[in-house]
């Protein structure tokens, strides 16, 4: 079974970070889980507020328990707004269904974590997984 190595999520990062700032975005912070939703890597750009470890690693966190990026989460949870009230309750708080996080698989579907994003819309937050995954040439969701 493949994990995610301490390298790839420090590459995940350092060209997530570079997209945002290529983008002109806000101060991030980025957190990638490994697949059991453990904290394998986190980084806080400077001037980024205090909540931003909490919502990245919240939005991950949610995105490799269900299996589905955050947006994916973010629309069901319009669809049945009171199971997600409880799923956040029964998750103590680690859980967030918004945009901004996107699962990590190597090339053959397997998935290695997830890595989310706070700092600007949910929709950048979200672009800037997405390119770090591909930097380290793993495959985004």
């Amino acid at each position: 079974m493949t994990q995610l190595s301490l390298a790839q999520a420090s590459q995940i990062i350092t060209a997530a970070l570079a997209k945002s700032k290529e983008m002109g975005y806000q101060p991030m912070g980025i957190a990638v889980l490994d697949a059991a939703g453990n904290l394998k890597a986190f980084a806080s750009e400077d001037g980024a507020s205090m909540f931003r470890f909490d919502v990245a690693r919240a939005k991950a966190w949610g995105a490799v328990a269900m299996g589905v990026s955050s947006r994916t989460l973010a629309q069901r949870a319009k669809d049945n707004p009171n199971f997600f009230v409880s799923l956040s309750a029964t998750a103590q708080g680690k859980f967030l269904p918004q945009p901004g996080a996107v699962l990590v698989r190597d090339a053959q579907g397997a998935l290695l974590g997830a890595v989310g994003a706070s700092g600007g819309t949910g929709d950048e937050d979200e672009a800037i997984c997405a390119a770090g995954v591909a930097a380290a040439g793993l495959v985004s969701g």
